[in-house]
């Protein structure tokens, strides 16, 4: 049986391992280079998780749990397109400000069904992203398909101004907003569902 070291929590590794992987790339982060950073050795970090991949999740967890508190705190009292701009700019500048937090929040990462339960991030993310998208008078499947078209367009751009994709002299900025703008004029203007005719289903005419 493992025995913690005094002073040392779950909650001080995670956050040991959070920092190293917005400094390092969260693919960096190992066992041993987060027991180096808190100046203990590798065989103490075990007594408060299990191993690297239980790692990696409790790091998901922890910014998925801080950049919904971001965005909620971004988007409150706001609607239609003043939310989904402030919504938009939170996620960014938590993207900027944590890549290798946020990094985790996107990758496949298997994390403990306990853990992630308990943890509220995930759920009101999904919950704020729903939300906020209610305002554009969208119903089922329609809500989730542009729930889908949200995520997909803020993680795309700020994985490839990460990655320095970017490289035309226009400011991503400008683009940024430019694409805020076309999100919006398309949330609004929203295309009917074009539902196929249940009789007509296996018609290959």
């Amino acid at each position: 049986m493992r025995v913690a070291r005094a002073g040392l929590t779950a909650d001080r590794v995670v956050l040991a391992a959070a920092e190293l992987a917005d400094e390092v790339g969260l693919e960096n982060v190992t066992m041993s280079a987060v027991a180096r950073r808190l100046g203990v050795k590798d065989a103490s970090l075990y007594a408060h998780v299990r191993g690297l991949e239980d790692l990696r999740g409790r790091i998901a967890l922890l910014a998925a749990d801080e950049k919904t508190i971001r965005i909620a705190e971004a988007t409150a009292g706001r609607a239609g397109k003043d939310a989904l701009v402030a919504f938009a700019n939170a996620w960014r500048e938590y993207a900027h400000a944590h890549p290798g937090r946020y990094t985790a929040t996107q990758a496949p990462i298997r994390i403990d069904p306990e853990l992630a339960a308990q943890a509220p991030g995930p759920r009101r993310a999904i919950e704020l992203t729903y939300s906020m998208l209610r305002a554009y008078a969208l119903t089922e499947p329609d809500l989730t398909d542009a729930v889908r078209l949200v995520r997909s367009t803020l993680h795309g751009f700020v994985s490839i101004e990460a990655a320095g994709g970017f490289t035309h002299a226009r400011p991503a900025r400008s683009s940024w907003v430019r694409c805020l703008d076309a999100l919006h004029t398309l949330l609004e203007n929203w295309p009917a569902s074009r539902r196929k005719d249940p009789a007509r289903a296996e018609d290959p005419s």
